[in-house]
């Protein structure tokens, strides 16, 4: 029974580790996913502690994971293992079966899995961990107090340094559709192949005080408009297919209402596209090292388009920083928090490809980068 439960521990440890480190890459990401659920809740006042309570659990993710490697306090450690892996398996469970959330980020966008793998991969390492649970006072410390103090120390430091430099830079490993080297607008297609939903127009309609729904195929015999008042009509899907492109809501529009998203991402030369998601970072943060990107893309013949949801608070800010005009546009909140990471975010594209991206730490960087690029087509 001894070599079972080191197996055990062992596997789930490493599995532990192996989902915080994925998260640890982007802990926004897991931050929107809690969004999205505390969304779905009702729960909208939870939003703004969303982050903090991402970088928390993967630090604790990772930390127990080691904690149960080198069965260091497993009285402890397998309650809270327990805890978590039912919130965990809580979570699954109910995007598996309320079919409001398609994905639980259990390894955040590097390995997607559908709901149903979440709930499946939970159930599995709950068995698990009950077994642990069960038998956590047969398990002995494989190490010194000191050594897995040491351990420990090492690891929770990783676990939040890790956090706060992705938080500041970009992930490490990219794995959003935005990475370098993708093509925006191919990703904004639907990918060949594809299977679209099956659907099914549902009208509904009232009759004698009380709402009845029936397709174009199946309108009762007795219908008649003197009988039936129409309330409304909407698409049933009967059938989920998978007819989904992976960059959804990028549009960019002029503060007049134009869309220009075209115009940017076919432009043949080079441009920066400069996002800034709102005004929560104010421009008087950076406006000293967005002065030296506007100056050196002038230079270079380089186009420069300001991205924000904020468009016309962005807008009167660079203003009273006295900050030449630049070309803002406007773009949907949610596709900017998925394509910039931090705020703001700086990106080199041509024809649409992601040449290059940096976080606001790097922004210094950009500018050497840019100073090399002769944009004249």
């Amino acid at each position: 029974m001894k070599g079972v439960l080191t197996v055990i521990r062992w596997f789930v440890g490493l599995l532990f580790i192996f989902s915080g480190l994925i998260k640890a890459n982007d802990p926004l990401g897991l931050s929107y996913k809690m969004q999205e659920f505390f969304e779905v809740w009702g729960w909208h006042g939870l939003n703004d502690y969303t982050l903090a309570l991402s970088v928390l659990m993967i630090a604790f993710e990772i930390i127990a994971g080691v904690a149960v490697i080198v069965a260091w306090r497993m009285r402890l450690f397998s309650w809270l293992l327990l805890i978590l892996i039912l919130f965990f398996t809580f979570l699954t469970a109910y995007a598996q079966f309320s079919g409001k959330i398609k994905t639980c980020g259990c390894f955040g966008d590097c390995i997607p899995l559908t709901a149903n793998q979440s709930f499946w991969k939970d159930v599995i390492l709950t068995v698990l961990i009950l077994i642990i649970f069960v038998n956590r006072n047969r398990i002995k410390q494989t190490l010194s107090n000191t050594a897995s103090l040491v351990i420990l120390v090492i690891t929770t430091a990783f676990s939040f340094l890790s956090q706060w430099y992705v938080l500041r830079h970009l992930p490490v490993l990219d794995c959003l559709p935005y990475k370098k080297g993708s093509n925006i607008p191919e990703n904004m297609k639907i990918p060949a192949g594809a299977i679209p939903d099956s659907v099914v127009i549902t009208f509904v309609y009232k009759k004698g005080g009380q709402n009845v729904e029936f397709t174009a195929e199946s309108f009762p015999d007795d219908f008649d408009e003197s009988i039936y008042t129409f309330v409304k009509r909407y698409d049933k899907v009967v059938r989920k297919g998978n007819a989904e492109a992976p960059i959804k809501d990028f549009s960019l529009n002029t503060m007049s209402g134009s869309d220009t998203t075209s115009a940017i991402l076919s432009d043949p030369g080079y441009n920066l596209l400069f996002f800034a998601k709102d005004g929560s970072v104010p421009v008087n943060q950076y406006a000293e090292i967005f002065r030296e990107i506007q100056t050196t893309a002038a230079l270079r013949n380089l186009g420069l388009v300001v991205i924000s949801a904020e468009a016309e608070e962005l807008a009167s800010q660079f203003n009273q920083e006295n900050i030449p005009a630049p070309i803002i546009v406007k773009c949907d909140a949610v596709a900017i928090k998925t394509a910039a990471r931090t705020n703001p975010t700086l990106y080199l594209v041509k024809a649409g490809n992601v040449v290059d991206k940096w976080g606001s730490a790097d922004l210094d960087k950009a500018v050497k980068t840019i100073k090399k690029i002769d944009g004249i087509n």
